[in-house]
């Protein structure tokens, strides 16, 4: 099925000739195959300006048709200013490909703070949609029909890829009239296993399992290895009850606006019901632990749209595992006397990364053998360790005392990208604007990224004077492995005394512009996992502290907490 709709979608079309061009980043791939297969129904192309400003503050387009969530092309000021209404711009993947052409209709400069408020109820960058919206977002959008001459081809799972018509198709062959549909951006153990059997069966519904695999959360297990962990517990079902397909979203984590999005997609692919748990779609705040929405906001929206979605939302039903029973059941159904045993995610990932044992009552050993492929113990995976401080505060010497030091312990292979080297090797041609000097720390933080992937250790002694930066590169390289942020805090007034090439001198002269700590500002980090003042601490003591974190945290071989 998927093969014949890969040769038909990906015939090119007549279209104009794009008088511009812009490279979608991955978000935007995710709305444009949603968008040109029907998954973003009754959308034909990225919000103008109207029904954007419709769907911030009415939850619908202008048409009055419901739609939660502003669905943009964000572009950057160079590419905005020569772009006029009427042209044709091109949208084009990574490798230059030309997928689609947008008819430009709407060009403007949005309210960022406004659009977070009324999408995330927040403005705080701790959440992590706002952070992207806020800090990782082109100044200007452009809105317009969107014409499809090549669909995005996808070489991963081919078989579980399905548009919503094929989707559909597939439920009339096979007679399937009520179909409730489970979304997971997180692997499946039994208990998803159990509830989604029992949802399934108590509203009388066949059941779609319907992952996310586009853009989720940075700290998400790949979705290769969980598509692996879905085909396993797959066959966990009853033969003909449940079906597997992937869903290429791009999530927002925007709570229940996201919720009531999701449940309109759903019935774009031809659902009936859709389970929705607590606080669906709804993160964290790093900080605090504490979450953004009420545990029940999700299913109250959905609820007040059944009518008009066309989907039923179906709670997702807390159950746990009673062991005197050996079964799981809902907590409501567990008496006083019964023994109940629970690990909560935290803990399994705590069992994961120390290779510790994980019971056949909570998960399937085949699921717990996949994730055990791609998430060994901390000791044997790689790890950045990323210094940040002001010039002059002892980045440089701590980095490379680690460095010799690790490669005393030996083990793994340990890079170095201390701010001055990759100036000279990586970002010659860059200046010290604050774009250039960001645009540098993310060449650094790519580089991490793929050195921890690898399972090697890499030490980065930038500057990286800014909170967002900072944030990105971490968002970079957690979902390969461990990122320590080391803030040397070796005050102003210590630095400007340690200045051999008098750098700051030529900063408060005016000669040097820009420069941190001077004439523009160092974000101290609030949360780094380590805080080292080089005044107080020579370097052999101050790389103990170090070493000692990374026993705690479990990255060397010794006795993990």
């Amino acid at each position: 099925m998927n093969e014949q709709t890969n040769q038909r979608t990906n015939a090119p079309t007549p279209t104009a000739a794009p008088t511009h061009d812009v490279d979608l980043a991955p978000r935007h791939l995710c709305d444009l195959e949603l968008l040109t297969n029907g998954g973003f129904a009754p959308l034909s192309g990225f919000l103008g300006e109207k029904d954007y400003e419709s769907v911030l503050t009415q939850m619908r387009l202008k048409t009055g048709a419901l739609w939660p969530m502003p669905i943009t092309l964000d572009i950057p000021e160079t590419l905005a200013k020569p772009l006029d209404n009427g042209e044709t711009l091109g949208l084009r993947d990574p490798e230059g490909v030309l997928l689609a052409t947008l008819k430009v209709e709407d060009i403007w400069q949005p309210d960022r703070q406004a659009e977070a408020e009324a999408v995330f109820g927040t403005t705080d960058t701790n959440h992590p949609g706002v952070a992207r919206l806020l800090e990782r977002t082109h100044p200007y959008y452009v809105g317009g029909e969107v014409t499809l001459v090549q669909a995005p081809i996808h070489y991963d799972f081919v078989h579980l890829r399905h548009t919503p018509e094929e989707l559909k198709a597939q439920f009339k062959k096979q007679g399937w009239e009520r179909v409730v549909a489970f979304q997971t951006r997180n692997p499946m153990h039994r208990v998803h296993q159990e509830l989604t059997f029992r949802a399934a069966r108590e509203v009388e519904a066949n059941l779609l399992i319907h992952p996310v695999v586009g853009r989720t959360q940075p700290n998400d297990i790949n979705h290769f290895t969980r598509v692996r962990c879905y085909e396993h517990i797959l066959a966990r079902y009853p033969e003909q009850t449940t079906a597997l397909s992937l869903l290429n979203l791009a999530m927002r984590m925007a709570g229940p606006r996201e919720a009531l999005w999701h449940a309109l997609i759903r019935a774009n692919h031809g659902c009936t019901h859709f389970i929705v748990g607590r606080d669906h779609a709804g993160p964290r705040n790093p900080r605090t632990g504490d979450g953004y929405y009420g545990p029940y906001d999700a299913q109250e929206l959905i609820q007040q749209h059944e009518k008009e979605t066309g989907i039923t939302m179906v709670p997702f039903r807390e159950m746990k595992y009673v062991e005197s029973k050996a079964q799981y059941l809902p907590v409501d159904e567990i008496g006083p006397d019964d023994q109940v045993r629970e690990i909560s995610g935290t803990e399994v990932r705590r069992r994961l990364t120390e290779g510790l044992d994980i019971p056949e009552w909570f998960s399937y050993p085949e699921v717990v053998k996949e994730l055990r492929r791609t998430h060994p113990p901390k000791a044997q995976q790689g790890f950045t360790v990323f210094f940040t401080g002001l010039s002059g505060s002892g980045k440089s010497t701590l980095a490379n005392a680690l460095q010799v030091k690790l490669m005393e312990l030996g083990g793994r292979q340990i890079t170095l990208l201390d701010g001055d080297i990759v100036r000279k090797n990586l970002s010659s041609e860059l200046g010290f604007s604050k774009e250039h000097r960001n645009l540098n720390i993310l060449r650094i933080g790519f580089v991490a990224s793929e050195i921890t992937k690898n399972g090697g250790i890499a030490l980065c002694a930038p500057i990286a004077p800014y909170t967002a930066t900072r944030r990105e590169v971490r968002d970079m390289i957690q979902p390969h492995g461990g990122f320590i942020e080391i803030h040397v805090s070796t005050p102003l007034e210590v630095c400007e005394q340690r200045d051999r090439k008098g750098l700051y001198r030529k900063a408060r002269e005016g000669i040097i512009k820009e420069f941190t700590g001077i004439s523009d500002p160092y974000e101290e980090p609030e949360t780094p996992e380590l805080r080292i003042d080089t005044t107080e601490y020579e370097a052999d003591k101050a790389v103990q502290q170090i070493l000692l974190k990374l026993e705690h945290l479990g990255y060397l071989a010794g006795e993990p907490q």
